[in-house]
């Protein structure tokens, strides 16, 4: 995997909306606080355009999106937010000089499907929180910082219930559950054999989730993973006759045959503490009774 360079002050961070619409109000914090980090920022074109709910027409989006992977100098891309919508324009912008001159791509959620092109470009990423939150969680927006400046960063959190204890090295890939399933058997579909899959997502119904996991399932996507670490599965719902499971016992229930470790509970995802995670970088994950240790090899 090729990782893009680690940025340095003075060093160019673009933002772009390439689904939900966004505002001022809503990104001014992330620009102040890059600009405290020494960094300099650029806005896309049609950042603060509208169209219905998507942040400007397919065609401007387009060419945000466009205009942010060919930036001869910006050294990162950070999403203003998420929402629906990149899956729309993924498939009409070139990646040609992207692969030349690599940048961090930053985002969650539906920026998953990004992350995923990366994958399979052989380009490492950062799952991390995005511009509308950076003031949600401190925390959360020091993980970006350490990841982007190249500084060490591991996690260790307290130990789940439903843990599956082992240990665990290989590149770290997935995101959010729904879009995984979204882009299955399309050119931004990944491959999962000897890599640790993460998951995470948001306001589903349980049966939903099910039918996720099953058809990772079935897909052959869950047998020969080195391990599985589950993070915000957040405000799921149910129907009126109860699915009967939490989505973490579901998931469990998906896996449980095979024998790598699993945590839960991985502070990433939909939430407010939503950590740097590197896509495509080799990573251990240690399981123990007491707690989960990821670090980065």
């Amino acid at each position: 995997m090729l990782s893009p360079s680690y940025l340095k002050k003075g060093d160019t961070v673009v933002l772009i909306a390439t689904a939900r619409k966004t505002s001022v109000e809503l990104i001014q914090p992330a620009i102040d606080i890059l600009h405290g980090w020494g960094l300099k920022t650029e806005l896309g074109p049609h950042i603060f355009n509208a169209s219905n709910q998507f942040s400007g027409t397919d065609e401007e989006r387009t060419e945000s999106l466009q205009w942010a992977l060919d930036h001869k100098t910006a050294r990162a891309i950070l999403i203003t937010g998420g929402g629906y919508g990149t899956v729309r324009i993924i498939d009409k912008v070139n990646f040609k000089q992207f692969q030349k001159n690599p940048k961090w791509l930053i985002g969650y959620s539906d920026v998953t499907i990004l992350h995923n092109r990366l994958k399979n470009l052989k380009i490492s990423s950062l799952h991390a929180t995005m511009a509308f939150q950076f003031l949600r969680s401190r925390e959360a927006t020091l993980s970006l910082r350490d990841a982007l400046f190249g500084k060490k960063i591991s996690y260790s959190i307290p130990s789940h219930e439903l843990n599956r204890k082992g240990i665990a090295e290989g590149e770290i890939v997935g995101g959010n559950l729904s879009i995984l399933y979204a882009v299955s058997g399309s050119v931004d579909d990944i491959t999962t054999k000897d890599k640790i899959l993460f998951l995470e997502d948001l306001d589903e119904y349980l049966y939903h989730i099910d039918r996720m996991m099953m058809q990772l399932k079935r897909s052959g996507k869950l047998k020969h993973l080195k391990g599985l670490i589950v993070g915000g599965m957040s405000d799921m719902k149910d129907n009126t006759i109860p699915f009967g499971k939490t989505a973490e016992e579901i998931i469990m229930d998906a896996v449980k045959e095979y024998n790598y470790p699993v945590c839960f509970n991985f502070p990433a995802g939909h939430l407010e503490d939503n950590r740097a995670i590197y896509f495509g970088k080799k990573a251990k994950l240690n399981v123990t009774k007491n707690k989960v240790s990821l670090t980065y090899i």
